[in-house]
């Protein structure tokens, strides 16, 4: 089966600056992936790059096995796009949107569109500049998947969003990717809500691959460690597979991956002080939280 997104070598330079640096990943078919990492990581500039808004410096990507810099008619009409940097024509109510939108693409559906428009309670005749940052995502939306795309890219979705919109977002992302079998590529800093759409995770920072897993197995294996001591510890030499190592007081806390047997006892030879050792699980945004400092302390 083709791969919905493959990415191969792919650098993408803007004079001296290197946005993107050879990177590499694929994105399993009607999966959710989520593609992270902090402002400047080079996440958007790979969405534009996919979507042939730019052009590679080196390497390939592919959409459905087409190189992006050769996509056509039948290729864009798979896929939806909602960026919450997307110009929309705002001088047009919801209906003249949805009216606009559908001649660009033969498969669109209006059974689809309709029900949509209803789930998410957007008022017809009501002019696109009149409505919430979050009403006009929820159009953005419509308009990007009521022709039943295959594939969803979605470059920070939830940004700005109050929770209620947030959740009836989410929610509906997650109802329709279920019924229509979607692959989904999601760019957000919203971690939490990540958490819940996502089967796989990409992580980049600098533009380089940092990380590619399926969600439930990275959270299996990664772990908070959370240490008391006698007596506040001397600074020691942190290993490399600690993040996040912190410290108040007699109070020690760090995150690990990759977690085994061996773990309690490199800790008490480390912390000889050592009274109490407890770990527990990590959510993603820990996860998220501890590699980004780690990778910021790196450079």
């Amino acid at each position: 089966m083709i791969s919905p997104i493959e990415v191969s070598n792919l650098t993408k330079r803007f004079g001296k600056t290197i946005a993107v640096n050879d990177l590499s990943f694929s994105v399993p078919q009607g999966q959710v992936t989520a593609f992270l990492g902090s402002n400047g990581a080079g996440k958007t500039t790979t969405i534009q790059t996919l979507l042939n808004l730019h052009r590679p410096s080196e390497g390939n990507a592919c959409l459905f096995g087409v190189n992006t810099r050769k996509l056509g008619p039948e290729q864009l009409q798979k896929i939806g796009y909602v960026s919450e940097n997307m110009e929309l024509p705002l001088w047009m109510t919801v209906k003249q949107f949805m009216n606009y939108s559908r001649p660009f693409y033969p498969s669109w559906d209006d059974a689809f569109a309709a029900q949509l428009l209803e789930e998410f309670q957007l008022p017809l005749d009501r002019k696109l500049k009149n409505l919430s940052r979050g009403m006009r995502m929820k159009a953005a939306l419509v308009g990007g998947i009521a022709y039943r795309p295959g594939l969803v890219i979605l470059d920070e979705p939830f940004s700005g969003l109050d929770p209620l919109v947030r959740d009836e977002f989410i929610r509906g992302l997650l109802r329709l990717t279920g019924e229509e079998g979607w692959t989904v590529f999601l760019s957000s800093h919203d971690i939490e809500e990540v958490e819940r759409l996502a089967d796989r995770v990409i992580l980049i920072d600098s533009g380089k691959k940092k990380l590619d897993e399926p969600v439930p197995e990275l959270l299996a294996k990664c772990r908070i460690v959370e240490v008391n001591c006698s007596e506040p510890p001397p600074e020691i030499e942190v290993p490399d597979s600690w993040m996040g190592y912190r410290q108040v007081g007699r109070a020690v806390s760090f995150g690990v991956s990759d977690s085994d047997d061996s773990l309690e006892g490199a800790v008490r030879a480390a912390l000889p002080q050592v009274q109490k050792f407890a770990t527990r699980e990590m959510s993603l945004r820990e996860v998220f939280v501890m590699m980004a400092e780690k990778f910021r302390l790196e450079k």
